[in-house]
């Protein structure tokens, strides 16, 4: 069974069971703390989605109603173990070998980017130049990381995180051109941020209830930016280009992504990002 409305009262469950039943749909109800579930099978979800939202549009709700398919997805700490991740590579890097040798392969230089050198604009978001540098991305992948994975999937989530700190990095090479290198998460931390905000956007946009709210989390996340992102010694244009890109690709997804996505897709995605970084990583020393 997968879960087709969340969030409901007692009273808009029984209504949107009577829809369904109508037209021979089975489904089970249940309550979890937010409120009450309706659960469908797997093979009449579609139809299911459909049904309600032609109920929906011929009949204005009395409230705002949880988006169709907005089912979510089990509460998760992936972002404590994105933390762990780039905890781990600091210690690494920084007990018995030279930090400045692996900023110089492996950090994200505009020049060398531009070059063809694509594997920095991964492997930079690893690095970082010290433990207070480091202490802010644990905290920012900490919350926005978690938060990414509880509405998009542990592993979906983090392929996403790492795409829009990839291209928050490419287009940051393209802005410099020359002259600049940077190292950090904080790229795909403020790209988190920027898949938040777009996510929320979409979601809001779509409701008739919340229509006036919708721009609401693209402005928080713009205070963030200029609030967290705008610290002195901090690359500023980068945090921008990251937070942008999770816009872009927020956007696209909260489009085109209707209901969750199954196990298999998570754990392809969490591979995919996992092959990824591993790549990036030894390409320099294949080539």
């Amino acid at each position: 069974m997968q879960i087709l409305l969340a969030d409901l009262s007692k009273a808009e469950a029984q209504t949107f069971g009577l829809v369904l039943l109508s037209s021979g749909i089975d489904y089970q109800v249940r309550k979890d703390p937010d409120g009450w579930q309706i659960l469908v099978n797997e093979d009449v979800y579609d139809s299911a989605g459909v049904l309600v939202q032609t109920y929906l549009n011929e009949n204005r709700p009395l409230r705002a109603v949880p988006d169709i398919q907005a089912g979510k997805y089990a509460k998760t700490f992936a972002g404590l173990w994105g933390s762990l991740v780039i905890l781990t590579f600091h210690v690494a890097i920084s007990t018995g070998h030279d930090a400045r040798s692996f900023i110089q392969t492996y950090g994200s230089s505009a020049r060398r980017i531009l070059d063809g050198e694509w594997y920095r604009s991964a492997t930079s978001l690893l690095l970082h130049g010290d433990y207070v540098h480091l202490a802010g991305n644990i905290a920012g992948l900490g919350v926005f990381g978690t938060a990414v994975c509880s509405v998009m999937g542990w592993g979906v989530g983090w392929a996403l995180i790492l795409l829009t700190g990839m291209l928050g990095n490419l287009v940051n090479a393209g802005f410099y051109q020359t002259g600049h290198n940077a190292i950090g998460a904080s790229t795909a931390v403020f790209g988190a941020v920027g898949l938040l905000s777009a996510y929320q956007f979409i979601k809001k946009i779509m409701l008739a209830g919340e229509r006036y709210q919708a721009f609401l989390p693209i402005g928080a996340g713009f205070a963030l930016l200029a609030f967290l992102g705008a610290a002195v010694q901090t690359d500023i244009m980068g945090h921008l280009f990251g937070f942008l890109s999770g816009l872009v690709v927020g956007t696209a997804y909260a489009v085109f992504v209707k209901r969750p996505l199954r196990r298999s897709y998570q754990t392809g995605a969490l591979l995919l990002t996992i092959g990824v970084l591993a790549g990036a990583w030894l390409y320099p020393i294949l080539n």
